[in-house]
């Protein structure tokens, strides 16, 4: 595992024999051979050895980027360690490398999904607990696909294949995960603790967002607060020292802001000195100006270039904000995050567009020429008519006769096969490498497409199920095509440890083993003739 910074197998082989040769006939029954391969197969004991490990490769890309922005990363929102651990297995056998492929843990799908309340929405309301051990969980399943895999590997070297080469440059499924603390979950100090929980389990990178905690909203939604930058600066200084304090110097903050669609203030901040980050929050507040003998007692009042005004307060006692103020509180709120210790940032945006983006990032680089985004793909927007829509403006303003378009409805199919249509497609699967060009955006991720596709293969699934298909159904749609298509759980057995659990039965009880993968199994009904084959060889190749 050269990519890994734990010991070698012949490493670990060498250590268990002198442990042995130390401790005598007590360990008589332990065979050096097989405690290395366990321990081969475990290179992550603990979450804080996934943490630094996986803060390094973010650095690392991070580095990658700034001297290429080609060098985007990616991932996908997962909120189940199965989950997780069969998009890493994909990963792997589809493009040969886990690098710059990383996941991604949310809020909104922990509220939805994980919580002991029931289905959520994103506010906030789920228990705080819910997000580490989802955390730790998705590793364990992580660290379940590196033992299987390499316990195949070991009994294809036992079986006399050549495979030695591919278990000393074995690639870890362990990713970098950027996990999700919504605006904190109450004062710094509980996002300290909080923080520290999930860096345990195994985060590397914790995003959070400039909202109220107690009035946090989804960033797709509206009635979102926000807070002023001393109280946000505060917990982004509460994250740093929870990385601090367990050894995990590379930790990475995400600073998320929300002002691009926050209309609201919950407080006033505090002004020292003119033109001091309170000030600069205060000047965005919308205020009237009044004259002192017609203000009612209890008023609030600020005074704005010599004037006295009144904020424009709501019933519910929050502030508003000026309109048309969101894009250069948005650039304040970036530029004050990375001078106070933030390494990327989150900028939630209406629409998927590249041109709004980079007009907020680039004012933002300005100042700090190395800033870098990472960007929801959401699946709040809704991709194909807002791409529609830019190629509409664009191929007007190209002259094109537009008439055979209903601009009002360009979502219906009528259009899929049409130029508007194509061009559209092109400019949504180019949008990441884009974006990263020339918006800055050095993570793409896609927040919530594991909810999606179950919702929808289940809704495929049982239409033929319990429709005239039947059987059929399954079989065709789902089973069929994980055999062709050579999906790791198609043998759920050995996906659930079972093949991994009898060898090490074997290794604790040596023939007394009572084990699952005989010849009854079912499980067998899928190996390929290919397979079958190949282990035959192998046999032959022993004997």
């Amino acid at each position: 595992m050269k990519n890994l910074f734990d010991t070698n197998y012949n490493s670990a082989l060498q250590t268990i024999q002198d442990l042995k040769a130390k401790f005598g006939t007590t360990w008589e029954a332990i065979s050096a051979q097989n405690g290395a391969r366990m321990r081969f197969q475990n290179q992550f004991k603990t979450g804080l050895d996934i943490a630094k490990y996986t803060a390094a490769i973010m650095r690392k890309d991070m580095a990658e980027y700034d001297a290429d922005a080609s060098n985007y990363t990616q991932s996908l929102g997962c909120w189940h360690g199965f989950v997780a651990q069969q998009k890493m297995i994909a990963v792997k056998k589809h493009h040969n490398t886990t690098n710059k492929r990383y996941l991604y843990l949310s809020g909104w799908m922990v509220a939805a999904l994980r919580s002991e309340f029931g289905p959520l929405p994103d506010q906030s309301m789920h228990e705080k607990t819910a997000v580490p051990a989802l955390i730790a969980e998705i590793y364990d399943f992580l660290r379940q696909a590196d033992a299987i895999e390499l316990n195949d590997l070991f009994r294809r070297l036992e079986l006399g294949e050549d495979v030695q080469d591919q278990i000393d440059n074995f690639q870890t499924h362990i990713v970098p995960i950027i996990a999700d603390i919504d605006a904190g979950f109450g004062n710094e100090e509980a996002t300290y603790l909080l923080a520290k929980k999930m860096i345990q389990a195994g985060a590397c990178a914790i995003q959070i967002e400039n909202q109220v905690s107690d009035a946090k909203q989804c960033g797709h939604q509206d009635g979102k607060v926000t807070v002023p930058h001393e109280d946000f600066i505060a917990k982004l200084n509460a994250v740093r020292y929870a990385f601090l304090e367990l050894g995990v110097d590379d930790g990475i903050i995400v600073a998320r802001t929300d002002s691009e669609g926050a209309g609201l203030t919950q407080k006033l901040p505090v002004s020292k000195t003119k033109g001091d980050l309170a000030s600069k929050y205060l000047e965005f507040v919308d205020a009237n100006p009044v004259n002192i003998e017609d203000v009612t007692e209890n008023e609030v009042l600020l005074k704005r270039n010599g004037q006295l005004v009144k904020p424009v307060r709501l019933a519910n006692g929050l502030y508003k904000f000026k309109e048309g103020s969101n894009i250069d509180r948005v650039v304040l709120d970036c530029i004050t995050s990375l001078q106070n210790g933030a390494d990327l940032l989150w900028i939630e945006t209406p629409t998927p567009n590249v041109k709004q983006i980079a007009h907020m990032v680039n004012r933002v680089k300005d100042v700090v020429p190395n800033a870098k985004l990472v960007y929801n793909n959401s699946p709040s927007f809704n991709w194909t008519l807002n791409f529609r829509n830019q190629v509409y403006e664009e191929m007007l303003a190209e002259g094109e006769n537009m008439t055979a378009y209903d601009r009002n409805n360009l979502m219906d199919e009528e259009y899929d096969n049409t130029e508007l249509s194509f061009r559209a497609d092109q400019k949504i699967k180019t949008f990441q490498m884009d974006a990263a060009r020339e918006a800055g955006v050095f993570h793409h991720l896609i927040t919530l497409p594991t909810y999606h596709t179950t919702a929808l293969h289940m809704n495929d699934l049982t239409k033929g199920y319990f429709g005239k298909d039947g059987m059929l159904a399954y079989v065709k749609d789902v089973q069929r095509q994980e055999i062709r298509k050579g999906v790791a759980c198609v043998k759920h057995q050995r996906m659930a440890g079972s093949d991994l659990g009898d060898d090490h039965k074997t290794f604790f009880a040596g023939e007394k083993a009572l084990k699952a993968g005989g010849a009854k199994n079912t499980s067998n009904q899928f190996e390929t003739k290919k397979q079958v084959k190949k282990e035959e060889n192998a046999i032959s190749v022993v004997a």
